[in-house]
């Protein structure tokens, strides 16, 4: 099986500048429960949400630009996202990093219904691509080779994000992400065989895409 390499597993390759201003804007507008809810442990609220979601800020901007598209409308996913986890912080489970993911992932799709009725994403330009997802070089990289390693990572940045949403969120859970196929299944509230195809099929688009296109 061909295994496309678009980032490092499980590392995000792009973070807003500052992650915590998602989690003071969470502190200022989400309702504490109770009076600031807290357990036996001493852990309020806010604390939960610290531990729990604050770690997994990046992953949850890269997933969210990479369903919608741009930088912006990303921002806005995540801070609706994170409102809705410090709302449900206490029903977050044993992987709170897949369980932030699906909140991220279904703020996206209900943000996506709201404001493009038609489905129609919108892709940044190459330039924004290799800014946003630049490949860190080696010590030892010419700088040819780093310039052509950085043109294909924006070949193949734009052919995942040309393909349909079900396709690019698959991959980019997989190969970015790093999630199983299980933690994937999870997210997308599909069965493991869908996430499967998904994957097969997104990666055989990705490579047609990629054979067409010109050096």
């Amino acid at each position: 099986m061909t295994v496309l390499t678009i980032g490092q597993p499980g590392r995000a390759p792009a973070a807003p500048e500052r992650p915590d201003g998602f989690l003071r804007a969470s502190r200022r507008q989400a309702p504490a429960h109770g009076a600031d809810a807290t357990m036996s442990n001493g852990e309020d609220d806010r604390g939960r949400f610290a531990r729990l979601v604050t770690p997994h800020l990046a992953d949850a901007y890269s997933l969210a630009r990479w369903i919608t598209g741009n930088r912006a409308d990303a921002e806005d996913v995540v801070q609706d996202a994170c409102l809705r986890a410090f709302r449900a912080i206490w029903s977050a489970d044993v992987n709170p990093r897949a369980w932030m993911l699906t909140i991220v992932r279904n703020t996206a799709f209900t943000w996506m219904r709201k404001n493009r009725p038609a489905a129609m994403v919108a892709v940044d330009d190459p330039a924004d691509l290799e800014q946003a997802h630049a490949i860190e070089a080696v010590d030892t990289a010419t700088p040819e080779s780093t310039l052509i390693a950085k043109s294909e990572t924006v070949r193949l940045q734009a052919a995942i994000a040309q393909l349909p949403v079900v396709y690019r969120e698959a991959l980019v859970l997989r190969e970015i992400h790093g999630l199983g196929y299980r933690e994937i299944a999870a997210v997308t509230g599909v069965p493991i065989g869908t996430v499967m195809s998904r994957l097969a099929r997104g990666r055989e688009r990705v490579l047609a895409r990629l054979a067409g296109s010109t050096p």
